[in-house]
């Protein structure tokens, strides 16, 4: 029977947890749907070896860990890993992570934190246990946690995490009252924003913007990261989500090039007909007002395995994730700019009667990019 007790992180675990949590972030914009992790192994206080998960379907931290040691020719038998997240118990498109440790001869494991994955959720340290390895944890699990935010709560609530981006102007604008808006914001922000989108896997926006700006949503100004190979490696596409209850989206759109989702209130057979045949995937989630129910598309895009969803919409699209709290975090450019009461903002149809309706955020991050400011505000969480 393998030992229940799991062991407490020593100071000195946390020096090289630094170090694995810094190689997750790596992957932070081409794993995909799987989390992102790193790992290093150490042997006699000295780094023998370290890798990251690269991309979706290819070897996880743990192995290319024990590749690079491999290759420096370095014998991991009696190593300590350290790796950011528990070491997958489970066949998936790659072999268990444990197994590999443990065909290694690694001694100890510290891990960040516990997988969250009920495929997993313990049962990887189970196995190492089992193995006659002993297993320390959790250490560091906040910044781990933060790594994989999508997927700790894709897992544990059955939902993505959300981000809204919103650029505009210091009195809160997005655009002029004829729809004009590019550019407010300057191109370190306009940059900014696009690595932002290359760490989602799905991007949505509303048909008027749609109709208005007729945008593609693919990801620009983003350099791919380098691999452990020293090559590049391929960003993850987008999937790209138009919300269009009533079907108004024109079958010439660019975002239908290279295919899109198309989430519609309407059964309208023959414009859903027509969009499939332009390339998109037409799926359709009435509310009760005959409009999209944006919490069952949410539901649906997690059991296609999306993490993080990125929303760039207009005003009214974007007032309506707000009014049913489906937003997580907001991402927010703000241009040193005035554009004047008759421009457009940046949510409609919210209507606060008193202060008491008001939602609480809580500001994460304000710098500057460019000339422009940047605010990263999550939902604050009553006490």
């Amino acid at each position: 029977m393998p030992d229940a007790t799991i062991q407490a992180p020593t100071a000195n675990d946390a020096l090289w947890m630094a170090h694995a949590l810094q190689l997750a972030a790596k992957g932070l914009m081409t794993t995909g749907v799987n989390p992102r992790v790193g790992c290093v192994l150490v042997k006699e206080d000295q780094l023998i070896g370290a890798g990251w998960h690269e991309r979706a379907g290819e070897a996880h931290a743990e192995v290319m860990a024990l590749r690079d040691a491999e290759s420096r020719g370095n014998d991991a038998a009696g190593a300590t890993a350290y790796v950011t997240l528990e070491p997958c118990a489970h066949h998936g498109k790659t072999p268990p992570c444990a197994e590999a440790l443990i065909k290694a001869g690694i001694a100890r494991v510290v891990a960040a934190m516990e997988d969250p994955n009920p495929l997993v959720a313990g049962q990887g340290f189970a196995l190492l246990q089992q193995a006659g390895i002993a297993v320390a944890a959790p250490l560091m699990a906040a910044e781990a946690e933060a790594l994989n935010i999508g997927f700790v709560q894709r897992m544990r609530q059955g939902k993505p995490w959300v981000r809204l981006k919103m650029a505009g102007s210091l009195d809160g604008r997005s655009a002029l009252a004829n729809g004009q808006s590019q550019w407010i914001t300057g191109p370190e922000a306009r940059a900014d924003g696009h690595r932002f989108r290359a760490r989602a896997q799905a991007i949505i926006t509303g048909v008027g913007t749609v109709i208005d700006d007729d945008p593609l949503l693919t990801l620009r100004d983003v350099e791919p990261p380098m691999g452990q190979s020293g090559q590049p490696v391929p960003l993850m596409p987008l999937l790209r989500i138009v919300v269009d209850s009533h079907l108004r989206i024109p079958t010439t759109a660019k975002i239908l090039q290279g295919g899109c989702l198309v989430a519609t209130a309407s059964t309208d057979a023959a414009k859903i007909d027509a969009l499939r045949v332009a390339g998109a995937e037409v799926i359709c989630f009435p509310d009760a007002y005959g409009r999209v129910d944006l919490a069952a598309l949410l539901e649906d895009l997690a059991k296609r395995g999306i993490n993080e969803v990125h929303v760039e919409a207009g005003a009214t699209l974007s007032g309506a994730f707000v009014r049913a709290d489906l937003v997580d975090e907001l991402l927010v450019y703000i241009a040193p700019t005035l554009l004047g009461s008759d421009a457009r903002g940046w949510f409609d149809g919210l209507n606060l009667i008193s202060l008491e309706q008001k939602t609480e955020w809580t500001f994460k991050d304000v710098r500057m990019v460019g000339v422009d400011l940047r605010v990263i505000a999550c939902l604050s969480v009553a006490p």
